[in-house]
């Protein structure tokens, strides 16, 4: 069910576009100013909250396909030319560095220089640049950033694929073993199959497909939301379940609120991007369901706790830029098929909380995150994972969505 245009609320949606439009170009702002490494090519592998680069930081696979997705979808909306030199600076280092030519498949982490630093093959890397290249494809009609989508694709489907028992492995070596140590970072359990790269294949897959009407490719999308909806999305809870054994039985009982609201929205919109119209009702109702799960987290300032362990009944409470960002999108989502206004105050209020704690109106960007007294935590401003993906995508969603709302 959409909105009708006498159930919205004009005069808060209509703000909140503005304002998501002038936090975008803020954001942008900031890592055109400092995130070109002049020195050594490609963009800076780290900043501190000071603004200090470290010169002789590793770049990242996730933190560059992530910039390229900025700046290509930024050009997407403003038809910049800034956007679209940024756009392609990424594109024009994430392949001629990160990508093996020998082996396929992308590099985890290279040197400051731009040499291979550790080849682990992590399919949620090989994700996001498939999420990034298709998104340049789209902007540009670039057919060799299609090309190399497609191959990385292809890698994924060939070494990661579970013929037997659905799903995707997390981690290979240069050449497409298997490794031992799978995790994603060392905070992460060592399961060979997790909720938060499927997210990511899903959004990745999803995106290629915009560009790449693929038989297959939309078999294996169908086949990821049909995983979320049988086994990793808990059917009681509404809540995501984070890792799993090879046959998806559950290994840990956690609840991570960011995950679940950003996996709320990304699910629809890849059961949209199929076009597979009762697939699609199945996911939207299972996405409200989501977005009420993850309010349990909400706190009275308008954030969300970061993580419950709910086998110790313990939650982490910091809070991070990122989860800030999905929930404005992920509410938001909500508020337009329910016309519920509560929704539309979740949302409205996580970017509150955002303007009030995260964003650092002196310097620029948004800070990682802060404590739950609200202190800074030590975390850097540009690094392996902290990156302009998060919180420029939520504004371009939020403005947007706003503006359909308004035309409803």
């Amino acid at each position: 069910m959409t909105q009708t245009a006498a159930s919205v609320d004009r005069h808060k949606v209509s703000a909140y576009k503005v304002e998501a439009a002038s936090e975008l170009q803020r954001i942008l702002a900031f890592w055109e100013l400092h995130a070109v490494d002049e020195q050594q090519g490609g963009f800076v592998g780290e900043m501190n909250n000071d603004g200090q680069v470290q010169a002789g930081a590793p770049k990242g696979a996730v933190l560059n396909a992530r910039i390229l997705w900025t700046f290509a979808a930024a050009y997407r909306h403003s038809k910049h030319e800034k956007h679209l030199l940024l756009a392609r600076r990424a594109y024009n280092y994430l392949v001629g560095h990160f990508i093996d030519v020998q082996h396929g498949g992308v590099y985890w982490e290279i040197s400051a220089a731009g040499e291979p630093l550790n080849t682990r093959k992590q399919v949620y890397a090989l994700a996001f640049a498939i999420y990034g290249l298709s998104e340049y494809h789209l902007v540009t009609e670039n057919q060799e950033a299609l090309k190399y989508s497609q191959q990385l694709y292809e890698w994924i489907e060939q070494f990661s694929f579970d013929k037997e028992h659905g799903g995707y492995f997390e981690a290979f070596s240069r050449e497409g073993e298997l490794l031992e140590d799978l995790r994603l970072s060392p905070k992460d359990r060592n399961d060979p199959k997790t909720m938060n790269t499927h997210l990511h294949i899903l959004e990745a897959y999803a995106n290629l497909y915009r560009c790449w009407p693929d038989a297959q490719l939309a078999q294996q999308l169908e086949s990821l939301i049909r995983l979320f909806l049988a086994k990793i999305v808990d059917a009681e809870t509404g809540h995501l379940q984070l890792f799993f054994t090879r046959e998806w039985k559950p290994t840990a009982d956690l609840v991570s609120y960011g995950h679940d609201i950003e996996a709320s929205w990304l699910l629809l919109e890849a059961a949209e991007v199929l076009g597979k119209e009762e697939l699609t009702e199945e996911v939207k109702a299972l996405s409200i369901k989501m977005a009420r799960a993850t309010a349990e987290g909400l706190q009275q300032d308008g954030s969300l706790y970061h993580e419950l362990d709910r086998s110790r009944q313990q939650y982490d409470t910091h809070r991070e830029w990122w989860v800030s960002a999905e929930a404005m999108v992920g509410f938001l989502n909500a508020y337009q098929f329910t016309s519920d206004p509560a929704f539309l105050e979740q949302s409205l209020n996580s970017w509150a909380f955002a303007q009030k704690h995260l964003l650092d109106k002196a310097k620029g960007e948004w800070l990682w995150g802060v404590n739950d007294d609200y202190s800074p935590m030590d975390e850097v401003k540009i690094g392996f994972w902290k990156c302009p993906y998060h919180n420029s995508r939520a504004c371009l969603e939020v403005l947007n969505r706003c503006q359909r709302l308004l035309e409803s």
